[in-house]
C-alpha cells in the first residue's frame, strides 16, 4: 500500500488528479468519496510509516527533509517527496474525503523528527498553507495538534539566539487562533517572574562609576518582572520610590540634545538587537546616552503603574498616599519621555494610547473573554422600493384573531354541549395501563407516565371523579391512580399488597376519634333523660290544673240551679272536653320537644302553667 503511495507522490500534476483514486485504490473504502473511522485509521497509521522512512532516507543522503526527492535538473516549482505528500494529505482533508485531523497529526510528526534548522522550512510550509488550515472544517479537529506543536518548538528554540523565529510562530497562533481563544489569553495575570536580570553586585577595580547607581537602578528590574509584589508590600513599595527617584533625578540632570537621539535613531539603522540590555558596568555611561534604552526602562515605568491603577484590582489595597504617589510618578516619567528625543511627544502620544487600549483588554479578560466575533445580520431588501408595513392584528395575534373570526363564522361554537367532554377514568388512564404492561414493549422514554401534562390532567380528573385511586398517588406514585380493572393480573398484584405503615396509622386514628365521639356521647346522656323527665312531669302537672278548671266550672254549675244535663248532653259536652285535652296535651308536648332540643327548660314559663 506504502508503494503506492510513493508513486502517486511521485506523479506530476495537481493533487486532485489522482489523490482520491489512489486512497480508493489502496484503501477501498465501503464509501466512494469519504473514509470510515477504521479507514481513516488505517490509513493515517500508513502515512505516519511513509512519513518516517521518507524523513529517515533524507537524514542518510544528508538532504534537507523539506528538498529530498527534488532534482537538479527540476524546475524552481518542483517541490521534494515530503511536501508533495503534505499536499496530498491537505487536499483530500479539505474536502472532507478523510479525517481533518490528519494533516496536523503528519506535521506534528515531522516537527519531531528534525532538526531546527529544518524546523524552519516546515514552519515556512506551515505558514504557506495557513488559510487551508484555518478553514472552519479543518480547524475545528486539528486546533490542539496546532497548537501542541507550536508549543513544542518554543521549547527547543533558544529566546535569546532564535528570537525571530520564536516571534514568527508567536505570530502565526496569534493568526490562527480566534482574537477569543482562551489558551492564547493569560486570564489570570500571570507574569514571568524567570526571566531574572542579573547584574554585579560587588564593585570592580578600577572602574571609575557611580557602583551605588549601578546598583540601584539594574534592582528595579526585580520589581518591574513582578509588579504584583508591590500592591501589598508598603515596605517595598517605599524602597522601590526610593530608587525610581534616584533614577529620575539623574535622567534630569543628564538630559539628552537632539544631536544625540539623532545619532542613536535605531530606527533609521538596519541592526539587529537582543532583547535584553548588557548589564556591565563598564556599559553604565554609554547606556545613560541612549535615547532607546532610557525609553525602555521610562516605559517599564509607566507599565508598572498601569498595572497598579487597574480598575478593580488594588481598591481596597492601596491607600490614598500610595495613589497620590503612583500619579507623580506617572506624571514625571511622562514629562521624561516628552523631552527625550527623538520626537518625544509623538512617541509619548503613542504609548498613552497603546495604554488605553490596554485597560480594554483588562476589562475583557475579567468579563469572561466573551467572543468578539458576531454573526452579521441579514438585511432583507424590499424590491418594491417601500418598507413592507406589518400586518396589524385585531386581537393583537394571529392566534386570538383566528379564534374570534371562527366564533363569528360559527355562533354555537361556544354554546355547544359536545365542545369540551370530559373523559371517563377509565378511558383516560387506559393508556398508561397498555403502557404499565411489560409485554406490551414501549421503551421508557415514550411512556406516558414521564408527560407531565399527561399526569397532571389525570390527577385533576381522579381528584373529581375518583377519589379512593388520587389518594393512592402518595403511595405508588402515578401509576397507582390507574384503575385496578384496567392493569393486567400480574402487574395489579403490585397495587394490592398489605396496607403501608401510612394507611395502618390513618386507620388507628380513626379508631380512637371514633371511640372518643363515643364517650363523650355516653357523658353527655345521663344530663339529657333528667330535663327530660322534669319536662314530662311539668307537662302532666299543666294537663291536671286543666282538668280540675273544667271539674270546678261543672260543679258551679250545679250549685247555681242549674239542672243536671242528661246522659245525651253529657255525651254532647264530651267532644268538647276532649278537643280541650287534646290541645292541652298538643302544648304540652311542643313545650317537651321545645325543652328537648333546647336541652333546657324555662322555669318562669313553668311557674306560669302552674298558677
Amino acid at each position: 500500500m506504502m508503494e503506492a503511495f510513493r508513486k502517486a507522490i511521485l506523479q506530476a500534476g495537481p493533487p486532485e488528479t489522482f489523490a482520491l483514486k489512489t486512497v480508493q485504490e489502496v484503501i477501498k473504502p465501503q464509501k466512494q468519496t469519504k473514509l470510515a473511522q477504521d479507514e481513516n485509521q488505517l490509513l493515517e497509521n500508513m502515512l505516519r510509516t511513509l512519513l518516517q522512512e521518507l524523513v529517515s532516507s533524507a537524514v542518510q543522503s544528508g538532504e534537507e527533509i523539506m528538498l529530498y526527492g527534488k532534482s537538479i535538473d527540476d524546475v524552481d516549482e518542483m517541490q521534494g517527496v515530503i511536501p508533495r505528500l503534505l499536499d496530498v494529505v491537505l487536499y483530500l482533508c479539505e474536502k472532507e474525503h478523510v479525517e481533518g485531523g490528519m494533516i496536523f497529526q503528519l506535521l506534528e510528526d515531522l516537527t519531531e523528527m528534525s532538526t531546527m534548522r529544518n524546523c524552519k522550512d516546515i514552519f515556512r510550509y506551515i505558514e504557506s498553507k495557513q488559510d487551508i488550515l484555518g478553514k472552519q472544517e479543518l480547524f475545528a479537529r486539528g486546533k490542539l495538534v496546532m497548537l501542541r506543536t507550536c508549543n513544542q518548538l518554543l521549547r527547543r528554540l533558544s529566546k535569546a539566539n532564535d528570537v525571530v523565529f520564536c516571534g514568527r510562530i508567536l505570530m502565526f497562533l496569534a493568526h490562527f487562533f480566534p482574537l477569543s481563544e482562551r489558551s492564547a489569553v493569560n486570564i489570570k495575570g500571570v507574569f514571568n517572574t524567570s526571566n531574572e536580570t542579573k547584574y554585579e553586585k560587588d564593585p570592580p577595580e578600577g572602574i571609575s562609576v557611580d557602583f551605588n547607581f549601578y546598583r540601584t537602578f539594574w534592582s528595579l528590574q526585580e520589581y518591574f518582572c513582578n509588579p504584583a509584589s508591590l500592591s501589598n508590600a508598603p515596605i517595598k513599595w517605599q524602597k522601590f520610590t526610593a530608587s525610581l527617584m534616584v533614577v529620575l533625578n539623574t535622567f534630569d540632570a543628564q538630559p539628552l540634545s537632539e544631536e544625540e537621539g539623532a545619532e542613536n535613531n535605531l530606527e533609521e539603522e538596519a541592526t539587529t538587537f537582543n532583547i535584553k540590555y548588557l548589564t556591565s558596568s563598564k556599559l553604565m555611561g554609554l547606556e545613560l546616552k541612549d535615547p532607546s534604552f532610557r525609553r525602555h526602562i521610562l516605559l517599564q515605568c509607566l507599565i508598572l503603574f498601569d498595572y497598579l491603577k487597574a480598575p478593580g484590582k488594588n481598591d481596597k489595597d492601596s491607600s490614598e498616599s500610595m495613589k497620590e504617589e503612583i500619579n507623580s510618578c506617572e506624571d514625571r516619567v511622562k514629562k521624561l519621555l516628552e523631552v527625550t528625543p527623538p520626537k518625544g511627544k509623538d512617541f509619548l502620544h503613542s504609548i498613552e494610547h497603546i495604554l488605553d487600549r490596554e485597560k480594554n483588554w483588562v476589562w475583557w479578560k475579567r468579563d469572561g473573554c466573551q467572543p468578539f466575533e458576531k454573526q452579521p445580520i441579514e438585511k432583507k431588501t424590499v424590491h418594491d422600493g417601500a418598507k413592507k408595513r406589518r400586518t396589524r392584528w385585531r386581537l393583537g395575534n394571529k392566534e386570538l384573531s383566528q379564534l374570534w373570526k371562527w366564533a363569528d363564522q360559527n355562533p354555537n361554537a361556544l354554546t355547544d354541549s359536545q365542545r369540551v367532554r370530559t373523559p371517563t377514568i377509565s378511558d383516560y388512564w387506559k393508556p398508561l395501563a397498555e403502557d404499565m404492561d411489560d409485554s406490551a414493549g414501549i421503551e421508557a422514554e415514550y411512556h406516558h407516565k414521564n408527560n407531565r401534562v399527561y399526569c397532571w390532567k389525570g390527577l385533576r380528573f381522579s381528584a373529581r371523579q375518583d377519589l379512593e385511586g388520587f389518594s393512592k398517588f402518595t403511595e405508588h406514585g402515578i401509576e397507582g391512580v390507574v384503575p385496578l380493572e384496567l392493569l393486567p393480573p400480574e402487574v395489579r398484584s403490585k397495587f394490592q399488597g398489605k396496607p403501608s405503615d401510612r394507611s395502618k396509622r390513618a386507620k388507628k386514628e380513626e379508631m380512637r376519634s371514633t371511640s372518643h365521639q363515643v364517650e363523650e356521647s355516653q357523658i353527655a346522656t345521663p344530663a339529657s333523660e333528667i330535663e327530660g323527665e322534669g319536662i314530662r312531669a311539668d307537662a302532666e302537672a299543666s294537663v291536671a290544673v286543666m282538668d280540675t278548671d273544667v271539674s270546678a266550672a261543672t260543679g258551679n254549675n250545679s250549685q247555681g240551679g242549674t239542672p243536671t244535663p242528661e246522659p245525651d248532653e253529657h255525651q254532647k259536652q264530651s267532644p268538647d272536653t276532649d278537643v280541650g285535652q287534646e290541645a292541652g296535651q298538643l302544648e304540652a308536648d311542643a313545650e317537651v320537644e321545645t325543652g328537648m332540643i333546647d336541652g333546657e327548660t324555662d322555669p318562669e314559663a313553668e311557674s306560669d302553667h302552674v298558677g
